[in-house]
């Protein structure tokens, strides 16, 4: 169970770290670590925009701040 201590994110926020991953070429760890986020809540935000691409949606980005993942 979460902790209502939970850090959440903007959806603009997760687009961008997950844009980091995607662009940059560093390990979803490298760019967790430089943003001072959980690797754990950035893989999952990167997992959700891929499985969103394979399933052809065209806002693939977007789905990754739907997430209430927390960090």
């Amino acid at each position: 169970m979460g902790s209502k201590y939970t850090k959440r994110y903007s959806d603009e926020y997760k687009r961008d770290a997950v844009e980091l991953v995607r662009s940059s070429g560093r390990t979803v760890t490298e760019a967790a670590r430089e943003l001072g986020i959980s690797s754990e809540s950035l893989r999952g935000w990167v997992k959700k925009v891929r499985a969103a691409q394979d399933t052809g949606s065209s806002s693939a980005a977007g789905q990754a701040g739907q997430s209430a993942d927390g960090g």
